[in-house]
């Protein structure tokens, strides 16, 4: 038995380590945009749109506004795709398990890197399905892989935060392949690696994943993965017995015996912490995607066009990306900092969960504000602080927002429930298209009044931590007062 123990802590921390490895190395790529931007640029993609045109001064310049326009309806499109399928993809998900959601994941990322890679200047249009594609195969990755936090009890909240800090740095990927091609090495030829790599998605996903689901909590000596023997293994019956038992009592994994009915889907939808954490979500998301859309067009204007200006802020911007891996554990390490604690008399591990995320939803909230500051400020040099507060904001935005879906609601809806917010704050960030055209027509290319009207917009974000906290001192205090009668 020792062994069977020894071999299934093993198998769990090979399955938490090449989950980040996938997590770090494939699923958010499409948010290095601005890298990958670069090279097609300099590979002539849509270079038809540029026209030469007479300034005030009677000189003859290139104006590419039209050209930098299409490669933001891309990203605009890309992300949104991202966030808006993530809803079915959490239906497919939750009905269906690990082993089908993966597979469609797998089969829309390696068709969308393939796409890329027999793209040419002549077929640019390529790029519109081709990034939505990567985009979406790679938010499944990320939904996947974050059930492995139920496998590490107490840091669940951490792991879960690393998986989505991991998902942010992996945009450094199309950094990658900008050095690469500076270096010789075609666009064509790093796509084509990265389809290859399905190889080892598909690896993963029968060997090291379930077929369903990691219940929470997990069950004493819970296996999975084909390598696992059937004596030891969970079968099917007691695992869907055990999401039943789920579905009707409340999660407790310090205290086990059944406490209240869980919420159904819509009740959870319609509850106030559900909206106000959409809002949360929306008015930051909606910051960062202008941000990253328009960082290129914004350095071609601070730095006056000088292309080495350019190259060297767009790698100092995919640089910062990689620390999100480590920006991001610091978020879970603030939810979880509860645990293993004593409770206060009466209070459930998830009021405790709860009160521990609403320093995390304010701290999210103040790095956003910061962050908006600095990026509606007209200073080259101040970009590399803007760059540094995106990526720390980032890190905390999306890893919070799973581990607030997870901890404030029943698990048995976190597909659906963190599908449906991830969709409908994709609606909100349409808005960024508007902005950038905002931007470059009766504005002329000054983002300032979008910037500080973005900036002021994202004073919302604070109503949701706010909202937890009165929430949490309620249930303090009528505690208090059945305690005193």
């Amino acid at each position: 038995m020792a062994g069977f123990g020894k071999s299934l802590k093993v198998l769990r921390c090979l399955t938490f380590a090449t989950g980040l490895v996938e997590c770090l190395c494939f699923a958010g790529a499409v948010f290095g945009w601005a890298s990958l931007v670069f090279v097609l640029k300099t590979d002539g993609y849509f270079s038809s749109l540029c026209v030469n045109t007479t300034t005030v001064n009677a000189t003859q310049v290139l104006d590419c506004s039209e050209q930098d326009e299409q490669f933001s309806l891309i990203f605009t499109i890309a992300s949104f795709m991202n966030n808006f399928m993530t809803l079915p993809n959490g239906f497919l998900f939750d009905r269906f398990g690990t082993t089908v959601a993966r597979l469609f994941g797998i089969f829309l990322y390696t068709l969308g890197t393939l796409m890329v890679a027999f793209s040419t200047a002549a077929l640019s249009n390529l790029l519109f399905p081709a990034l939505s594609f990567v985009a979406v195969g790679g938010i499944l990755f990320l939904i996947t892989n974050m059930q492995v936090g139920n496998l590490f009890g107490s840091h669940r909240s951490t792991i879960i935060t690393l998986y989505n800090g991991a998902f942010d740095s992996s945009s450094a990927l199309f950094l990658v392949i900008k050095l690469l091609h500076e270096a010789g090495i075609s666009l064509r030829s790093s796509f084509l690696f990265l389809s290859a790599c399905s190889f080892i998605h598909l690896l993963r996903t029968f060997f090291l994943l379930p077929r369903g689901h990691i219940p929470y909590t997990v069950p004493d000596h819970y296996t999975y993965g084909v390598t696992c023997g059937k004596s030891n293994s969970l079968s099917l019956e007691q695992t869907t017995a055990n999401a039943n038992t789920q579905m009707t009592t409340e999660e407790t994994p310090f205290n086990k015996e059944p406490v209240k009915q869980e919420k159904s889907f819509r009740e959870c939808v319609m509850s106030r912490f559900f909206v106000w954490h959409l809002v949360w979500l929306s008015v930051m998301q909606l910051r960062h995607y202008l941000f990253i859309g328009t960082l290129n067009p914004m350095l071609q204007r601070l730095t006056a066009g000088e292309p080495s200006l350019v190259s060297q802020y767009t790698n100092a911007f995919a640089i910062t990306q990689l620390c999100g891996v480590l920006c991001a554990p610091w978020n879970g390490l603030i939810m979880d900092r509860h645990k293993g604690k004593p409770r206060a008399a009466g209070e459930s591990e998830q009021e405790a969960d709860l009160r521990a995320s609403g320093l995390s939803l304010f701290l999210t909230a103040l790095q956003c504000l910061l962050f908006s500051v600095c990026a509606s400020t007209p200073y080259l040099s101040l970009q590399y602080l803007t760059f540094i507060l995106q990526v720390l904001n980032r890190s905390f935005l999306y890893g919070g927002n799973a581990a607030f879906v997870s901890v404030a609601f029943p698990s048995c809806h976190f597909g659906k429930l963190y599908g449906l917010v991830m969709a409908l704050s994709a609606v909100f960030s349409l808005l960024q298209y508007a902005c950038f055209a905002v931007v470059k027509g009766p504005l002329d290319g000054d983002p300032l009044y979008v910037n500080i009207a973005l900036t002021l917009i994202s004073l919302l974000a604070f109503i949701h931590p706010l909202s937890v906290f009165l929430h949490c001192r309620s249930l303090a205090s009528q505690r208090a007062i059945n305690a005193s009668s």
